[in-house]
């Protein structure tokens, strides 16, 4: 099943390279710089007909819905159609599309394509993490050496004084920082071991629920603030590292 997402992940690419006059199609959500465009919707629509194809009894979680039914039972395809909108709006070549698989509640598949570097990682639970079909590991370096990756849950104003604080510590422990604009993408970066880390402090399932398997698939760890499970259910903090970075952070309160 991973490789026929895999198949219509990769027919959606077209859509991103080839998209043109994006500002014309923004349209602006709730909250702060929240934005969907219409490639994104057409994307999703997409996916929505080339995934239901591979299962049809699934339920389809997709960001660009307005209700969303409950992944508890039976599959689940958890869908972001574009990863990283306003990278895709300012054409800033960032962006990525990203497809969980979960099965009662519990993520079993992800797929995770950014188009502009040609770089696909998927992964499947209990059979390991690959980029462009090799295998991928997290890094075993501690967090002196690491580069680490953060979010500013943009959408949540409350939360910009914590997320910069929280990235200022790390900049001070760790080697350097950085901001891709991409949840998914930077889950997928721990994964292959160019960052030790990542955090955001609030993303939606749909941010997180392939990238995170893709993470502790490739060897490394995938818990909210307080070190717990993520759940596919609600929104959630992401706290995403391998595993010598992981003994650390549950010694120290950053």
């Amino acid at each position: 099943m991973i490789q026929e997402i895999v198949r219509a992940v990769r027919s959606c690419a077209a859509i991103l390279l080839e998209a043109e006059q994006i500002d014309a199609s923004v349209m602006a959500k709730e909250g702060h710089a929240n934005y969907v465009t219409a490639y994104d919707k057409q994307v999703q629509a997409v996916l929505r007909e080339r995934l239901l194809a591979i299962l049809p009894e699934a339920v389809f979680v997709g960001e660009e819905e307005d209700v969303h039914r409950s992944v508890d039972h039976g599959y689940a395809f958890i869908v972001d159609p574009i990863d990283g909108t306003s990278n895709f709006i300012k054409q800033y070549r960032c962006s990525c599309i990203s497809v969980g698989v979960a099965r009662d509640g519990e993520r079993v598949g992800g797929v995770v394509y950014n188009p502009y570097a040609d770089e696909l990682y998927e992964a499947e639970k209990g059979k390991g993490a690959r980029r462009n079909g090799k295998p991928i590991h997290v890094s075993t370096d501690v967090l002196a050496d690491s580069l680490v990756a953060f979010g500013t849950a943009p959408y949540y104003e409350e939360l910009c004084d914590r997320s910069f604080a929280l990235a200022r510590e790390y900049c001070m422990k760790a080697v350097d920082v950085r901001r891709s604009g991409t949840a998914a993408m930077d889950l997928c970066q721990v994964a292959c071991g160019r960052n030790g880390m990542f955090f955001e402090l609030r993303l939606q399932p749909w941010d997180f629920a392939a990238g995170s398997l893709i993470v502790e698939e490739a060897g490394g760890v995938v818990v909210n603030e307080d070190g717990k499970t993520l759940d596919l259910s609600a929104p959630s903090s992401v706290f995403a590292m391998n595993a010598v970075i992981y003994e650390e952070w549950k010694k120290n309160a950053f």
